[in-house]
């Protein structure tokens, strides 16, 4: 291992990885933390930069624990990227991720914090495993098609049906409790019992969730988000407010309740699954209208005028649908998202269509990895919206 080269690494970067420099070369060093000198062992080489894993540390950081998971490492469960560091060290990382993508891609400041819902191990509600050719259960390794045979992730919730007591005939486990205590185990994509759905329950109101249908992984995932987008949306009854990328109706059901029904409430959602299930989740409430279909399509369709906008893309944003949006005319746009770089750009696309940020909050809802989920409020630009 003396061989390897020794690295001096410098801040984090989006992705679970921090920059460091050799010959001139950026590198993106995984399992290290900004100000360590560690020895790395290069596992991908591109034109522009190199990946890498810290191989041995030669001198550590404050905030470097002993990883509480014996999976994690180079080499091993590619799941985690924050295993050897101090929770409350990975919400400032996360700030400082956040921070920067906005700067870098958007021009904005934000002198926010990473909030944190707790717990940080046996959090996660829904983990899908990848089973190896001896039919044994494993997580995969980073960037790489090898799976780990992981016997116990210790970010799983302790609830979660049990799935190392057999060998499986399948590519795919994927094991679901939920937060009413449903279990469901779904194999290749289809549920494995009679009853193919799970019951989440946020405030007073209940969710079916089929199968392997999108609903958030943290327990208090859930609550955190339909709070934080209510605060922003500041709805009042009678309103015209839209949710876009709708899924299974969580955020719908409580904007609902914010307009009343004097109020009105168009569901825009395109998969089959969150269509049908929101169609459930949704029944009875006489100002909610669902519109099956992609947003881009669907919303310049939509009657308004529109007060409030909401919207939960995927991971890769809201660009296709930007222009959508923008016609609808809202006063106010709460955007969830959860990837920074995919938002940042997204928020710079807003402002030059006249949408302005007035507020952004981040939470630590996936604890240990990279990831950061953000709420950003943003309000048209001229537009009084005080009174």
């Amino acid at each position: 291992m003396s061989d390897l080269p020794i690295v001096e690494v410098g801040p984090v970067a989006h992705g679970g990885h921090c920059v460091a420099r050799m010959d001139g070369q950026v590198v993106f060093v995984r399992h290290t933390l900004p100000g360590e000198t560690v020895r790395i062992r290069i596992t991908d080489r591109q034109k522009s930069f190199l990946r890498a894993d810290a191989v041995e540390v030669l001198e550590a950081s404050p905030d470097r624990v002993e990883p509480p998971c014996p999976w994690s490492g180079p080499g091993r469960c590619g799941g985690c990227d924050f295993q050897h560091v101090d929770p409350a060290a990975q919400r400032r990382l996360l700030g400082d991720v956040v921070r920067e993508q906005l700067r870098r891609l958007a021009g904005l400041p934000w002198d926010g914090e990473v909030e944190g819902v707790g717990p940080e191990l046996g959090w996660r509600t829904r983990v899908r495993w990848t089973v190896d050719a001896d039919g044994r259960p494993g997580l995969r390794a980073h960037r790489s098609h090898d799976i780990v045979p992981v016997d116990h992730c210790p970010i799983a919730h302790p609830d979660l049906p049990p799935v190392h007591d057999r060998r499986w005939e399948a590519g795919s486990v994927e094991t679901i409790v939920s937060s009413t205590g449903d279990r469901l185990t779904v194999v290749d994509g289809r549920p494995a019992s009679p009853d193919d759905h799970v019951v989440e329950r946020v405030h007073d109101h209940d969710f079916r969730v089929t199968g392997s249908g999108f609903w958030q992984v943290h327990p208090r995932a859930a609550e955190t988000l339909v709070d934080a987008v209510l605060a922003g949306a500041d709805l009042q009854p009678g309103e015209h407010v839209v949710d876009l990328y709708a899924g299974v109706g969580l955020f719908s059901a409580f904007l609902a309740d914010a307009v009343g029904e004097t109020g009105r409430v168009d569901v825009v959602e395109w998969d089959r699954g969150g269509v049908s299930d929101s169609r459930t989740n949704l029944a009875g409430l006489p100002q909610v209208a669902i519109r099956p279909g992609a947003t881009e399509r669907v919303a310049p369709g939509l009657e308004g005028p529109v007060d409030v906008v909401v919207l939960d893309p995927p991971r890769t944003g809201a660009k296709k649908a930007l222009p959508a949006i923008v016609g609808l005319g809202a006063r106010r746009i709460v955007y969830v998202a959860c990837d920074p770089a995919a938002l940042a750009r997204d928020l710079a696309s807003f402002a030059a269509r006249g949408y302005q940020l007035v507020g952004l909050r981040a939470f630590d809802l996936f604890p240990m990895t990279h990831h950061v989920e953000c709420v950003a409020i943003l309000d048209r630009v001229g537009l009084d919206t005080t009174g």
